[in-house]
């Protein structure tokens, strides 16, 4: 049962992998998940493409979602942030194999940075769910 409502105006461009608002009604439970990288359980980056790296931050996030008691789909909000340099297309194509398509797809933001705290990181991403209290 979705908690939260997806709105998409009319008078702004609508796109599949994205929703243009995301309303969440008081007294819902707001997880918020720290910036993740393509980085395995001993803190080293899993390989030299975003691709693999993407994969990688989607797996560390749904176990961050489980350890919370939340799943994919209760994801509200993405924040994206990829290496200048990288392909946009790319990051999103990977982020589509790895995540899968939602009905009701989160609220995202996407920038380029010049660099990010892991070294060799190519990708972070954080995310806000929303649950049930």
């Amino acid at each position: 049962m979705a908690i939260a409502t997806y709105i998409n105006p009319e008078s702004l461009h609508s796109n599949p992998a994205f929703s243009q608002v995301v309303r969440v009604p008081a007294g819902a439970d707001l997880v918020y998940i720290g910036g993740q990288n393509g980085v395995d359980a001993t803190g080293r980056v899993v390989g030299p493409d975003l691709a693999s790296q993407v994969k990688q931050t989607l797996d560390n996030l749904r176990a961050c979602l489980a350890a919370a008691g939340a799943e994919p789909g209760d994801v509200v909000k993405w924040n994206l942030l990829i290496k200048e340099g990288e392909s946009l297309q790319e990051g999103f194509a990977a982020f589509g194999a790895a995540w899968g398509h939602l009905l009701n797809p989160p609220a995202i933001t996407f920038a380029f940075v010049s660099g990010l705290a892991v070294d060799g990181a190519l990708i972070e991403i954080e995310a806000v769910a929303v649950v049930a209290p």
